[in-house]
């Protein structure tokens, strides 16, 4: 599928720049069946549920994985670490900006008198750096940024601004594995999710560790030339059985943001009776005539142009209607993106 056909104008005052209080932001609804939309507040999501739907969050924590040093001349250098390689917490594969400053052989220098030397440099740009002791999560809290995307302007090696840090982050994150939020989960706050539970709906976990391909943009003109790195799952056992009993009991399975998405699909298409906790990769590419076979309601934020996360809302929901529905976003005064507004596809 051509990958223009996911294009659209967005004007740039509606990016949202700075979190709002969590639970504030708007909510679009949008009937897949029917197109037709509405405009609600994030507080009330609770009671748009039934209480025989089942609410899957991505669990994930966010670790703080942008880390600016300087190289020999003292230029700034931007490290991003994607993952420690064959856990090894010294050995980290990573991005670095200017690349030019980050090449075979060459020693960065960060904080707390901290060095590391890149190892290699490979062909999609990525880098194997080496430091000089581990990097552990209350190091990375030190010294490390906030990932926020490129589109959230922040000076470069300022102190990150304590709302960030607090607003990347969901109520009910757990272990450090991603470089990047689940968006949608960001909307809640305890309060809204003890609403949703006395409801009586069912709420379950799983992980996603949310990786580089996140930013990988799609530079292909077609959608059979785009392929997403593997990201790793963790489904508990609990969870499977969740989704197994509501979709046998002829409830609704709702998927917290489209990681959520892509695994519980992914899941849909594992052997059977796979027992236990699960933990799978999946590179599993959602666009328009996928088959959903356990997603039932999307909540999800507004995704960037020609991005693979659109093309999941339009399999969803139809190109049409998703993108009806934005044009409608941006006229009535919705912001996009990370810090932005939310939408219910059911």
């Amino acid at each position: 599928m051509r990958v223009d056909l996911f294009d659209y104008s967005l004007p740039a005052e509606r990016i949202a720049q700075v979190p709002r209080p969590r639970g504030t932001s708007r909510l679009l609804l949008l009937d897949r069946r029917t197109g037709k939309t509405a405009h609600r507040s994030f507080a009330d999501f609770p009671g748009l549920l039934r209480a025989t739907d089942l609410l899957v969050r991505n669990d994930v924590r966010v670790r703080h994985a942008r880390l600016y040093g300087r190289d020999a001349e003292e230029r700034l250098v931007e490290i991003f670490l994607l993952q420690p390689l064959a856990g090894d917490r010294r050995r980290w594969l990573a991005l670095a900006k200017p690349g030019r400053r980050a090449k075979r052989g060459r020693t960065v220098r960060f904080r707390e008198d901290l060095a590391a030397r890149v190892e290699e440099v490979h062909d999609d740009g990525k880098r194997e750096i080496r430091f000089e002791r581990e990097i552990d999560e209350p190091l990375l809290a030190r010294i490390g940024h906030v990932p926020l995307p490129p589109y959230i302007r922040r000076p470069p090696d300022a102190p990150d601004r304590p709302e960030d840090r607090a607003a990347y982050q969901t109520v009910f994150a757990r272990e450090p594995l991603a470089v990047a939020a689940p968006t949608a989960g960001l909307h809640f706050t305890e309060e809204i999710l003890a609403h949703v539970e006395r409801r009586g709906v069912t709420i379950a976990d799983l992980t996603l560790s949310i990786g580089a391909g996140t930013f990988k943009p799609v530079t292909a003109e077609d959608t059979d030339d785009h392929f997403l790195e593997p990201e790793e799952v963790f489904l508990p056992a609990e969870t499977a059985s969740s989704v197994a009993r509501t979709k046998a009991a002829g409830g609704r399975v709702l998927a917290s943001g489209t990681t959520v998405a892509r695994s519980l699909e992914a899941l849909a298409r594992l052997p059977p009776d796979a027992p236990g906790d699960l933990r799978f990769t999946t590179d599993l590419f959602i666009t328009p005539g996928f088959e959903f076979k356990s997603v039932d309601a999307l909540l999800t934020n507004f995704h960037l142009p020609r991005s693979t996360l659109l093309m999941l809302v339009c399999a969803f929901a139809g190109r049409e209607i998703v993108l009806a529905a934005y044009e409608e976003a941006i006229r009535d005064g919705y912001l996009f993106y990370s810090f932005g507004d939310a939408m219910f596809v059911s």
